[in-house]
């Protein structure tokens, strides 16, 4: 079983998202959401012989801002070594919409199947602050390898 660790946290851009004028930059008060990812290749729930890599990835999502914030939806984007991409979107993750109180965090564990040894996932979560505002935090690309793949 393969492990990588990317990126403590990410840095995610924030965006307010008002409803009648799109995306718009947010001010200095807007909730500080950082993430920790670690994947797994699952070797024996993979077959290789058929183009078929399944990769495990825990999510850390922490509120470092003042104030609760509630994760409503979920976008990703899955590429893998042959550009192939697929977006994945939906509520919530794992099932739940999970609201993390100001100075925790949240951790869920899901997995995606890619067609070849390596591949790169990216996204974003749209989420509600206390005020009632929307913001989207950006999740940077981190890496679905097989152990031994990259040097």
């Amino acid at each position: 079983m393969g492990c990588g660790i990317f990126s403590a946290q990410f840095g995610y851009r924030l965006l307010l998202m008002n409803q009648q004028e799109g995306l718009s930059l947010t001010h200095h008060n807007t909730p500080t959401i950082t993430c920790h990812v670690v994947t797994h290749y699952l070797a024996d729930r993979s077959d290789p012989d058929n183009q078929r890599y399944l990769f495990s990835y825990t999510v850390t999502i922490r509120n470092l801002g003042k104030g609760d914030v509630t994760l409503l939806n979920r976008y990703w984007l899955i590429t893998d070594a042959n550009d192939k991409k697929m977006e994945i979107k939906g509520e919530g993750v794992v099932g739940v919409q999970p609201t993390i109180l100001e100075y925790d965090e949240y951790q869920y564990t899901s997995g995606t199947v890619i067609e070849t040894p390596l591949g790169v996932m990216q996204g974003h979560y749209v989420m509600l602050d206390g005020q009632g505002q929307k913001f989207q935090a950006e999740i940077s690309p981190f890496r679905l390898a097989i152990p031994n793949i990259l040097h």
